[in-house]
């Protein structure tokens, strides 16, 4: 068996290549996942002869995993096989030209005026390339220059430099005629983001949500009328040791234009698949956007959220007061079918929206969100409160000895005021981090524990006014 599968290899390779460019294309499928990975499906008509052979599939991506690279044959399967494929990512340009040719021969071309002063003649010369670092060093028969004193002409272009990125496949075909081949394989530099807008309404009690897929192409190779397919999901991959070609990164945005359809989705393993409707081009170092979802009158719920930090007790502070505490602005809506939404949301960023008197979209803040599944929640803080503020000072602190098991007892006071400057009531939620075993022994207000170390107090303050939270805790460890 070992020497049946390895019989191939010892065939003789064929010097001639069949080229198969974008032209033999009949049909190209690009997965694009979250991790700067893309699965590219390429079938291509090409005409094959009978034998072995080698197939240069040309304007594959630069940043393809070659091993990951399969070919097939689905008009003659029989007696196909692959013997070797090679991943040629030297790409033409004038200085791998020069490079390549280090220790050969060029023709050295240079013009001088006729020595009658009607027009000029063109002086050919040999010359070898000893060098191109940092420079070239040409060698002519009687002199070395360290510049090039004309252009310069090549035989050739070099066998392993190539015009475009390629996959040279050394095959045995069946069959002398046209075949369809299809050639799949993982490549870097695809990568897509999901960006998401949302209007805010004037009472701010609902949302216009649009979702939109920013997709960006680095690869080195564009996918024209690609069947396109989004996979959100953190996919495990193996730490890839060499990364192949690189391209330039210019990016080219593309203009939004009005929401067309949305993306279908489905369930793929442990992770969902979007599938855009109709074919896109992904063109060389681009960045283009797609509609993802569309949703309007999504019920949204505001918070005011004034967080205390874990140092405000875990020592005595008392009569040291902290004044102009931030109030955290959020907003928060559920991804339920009954709320206008419930389809599972890629991780991105959601940009707010609200118009002013005027009716012009201000912009008032953005959060990022993970992969959220149907049925859960979103929360994003957009700011801070400008016109709700805190002050906040320790009034007591008192140690109350050993009380077995404990080792350490205290009771620590606190006062939280809130200042409201709106001319109308707002409820600001306060979250005091508290550690040990504790318990709040006197209270101004009520409060739920909200986790085995969080203490949520609701605080209501009028309008141009204020309000002060006062509490004692005891807290044993």
């Amino acid at each position: 068996m070992r020497a049946l599968l390895l019989a191939p290899l010892a065939l003789p390779l064929v010097a001639q290549e069949v080229p198969t460019t974008l032209k033999d294309q009949q049909s190209l499928a690009v997965t694009i996942y979250n991790s700067n990975l893309a699965l590219v499906k390429d079938q291509r008509e090409v005409k094959l002869g009978k034998g072995l052979q080698a197939l240069a599939f040309q304007e594959v991506s630069a940043q393809i995993r070659p091993e990951t690279a399969l070919l097939r044959n689905l008009t003659a399967p029989k007696d196909f096989w692959v013997a070797e494929q090679n991943f040629d990512f030297d790409l033409l340009s004038p200085a791998k030209l020069l490079e390549k040719y280090v220790g050969r021969k060029v023709t050295v071309v240079r013009t001088q005026p006729n020595e009658n002063g009607a027009g000029a003649k063109e002086i050919r010369e040999e010359a070898t390339v000893l060098a191109t670092n940092s420079g070239v060093v040409l060698q002519f028969a009687d002199r070395i220059e360290t510049s090039v004193p004309g252009r310069l002409v090549f035989p050739q272009v070099p066998e392993n430099l190539r015009a475009r990125p390629t996959l040279v496949i050394s095959l045995n075909s069946g069959v002398d005629r046209a075949q369809k081949l299809e050639l799949s394989y993982l490549t870097g530099g695809l990568s897509w983001r999901a960006d998401y807008v949302a209007n805010l309404s004037p009472d701010e009690k609902v949302v216009d949500l649009s979702g939109w897929v920013t997709l960006t192409n680095q690869s080195g190779a564009a996918y024209p009328n690609a069947t396109l397919q989004l996979v959100a999901g953190d996919v495990n991959q193996v730490p890839q040791a060499r990364t192949y070609g690189g391209q330039d990164k210019t990016r080219v945005m593309m203009a939004m234009a009005p929401a067309p359809p949305e993306m279908k989705e489905e369930s793929l393993f442990e992770y969902h698949l979007y599938t855009l409707d109709r074919p896109t081009t992904l063109k060389e170092n681009q960045t283009k956007q797609v509609a993802l979802l569309s949703a309007s009158g999504v019920p949204v719920s505001k918070e005011y959220l004034l967080h205390g930090e874990p140092y405000f007790f875990q020592q005595s502070n008392v009569g040291e007061v902290v004044d102009k505490l931030k109030v955290g602005v959020f907003v928060e809506l559920e991804n339920r079918t009954e709320a206008k939404l419930g389809m599972p949301l890629p991780k991105g960023v959601v940009r707010v929206y609200k118009r002013d008197s005027e009716g012009r979209a201000q912009f008032i803040g953005e959060d990022s969100i993970d992969h959220t599944p149907k049925n859960e929640k979103v929360r994003l803080k957009l700011g801070d409160a400008f016109d709700i503020t805190a002050r906040r000072k320790q009034t007591d602190y008192k140690s109350l000895g050993k009380q077995a098991p404990w080792r350490n007892v205290v009771e620590m006071a606190f006062e939280v005021e809130v200042k409201n400057a709106k001319k109308e009531p707002v409820t600001v939620s306060v979250l005091e981090p508290l550690f040990g075993d504790w318990e709040i022994v006197q209270k101004s207000h009520p409060f739920t524990k909200e986790a085995a170390g969080t203490a949520r107090f609701s605080v209501s303050v009028p309008a141009e006014g204020s309000s002060t939270l006062t509490y004692r805790v005891r807290v044993k460890w």
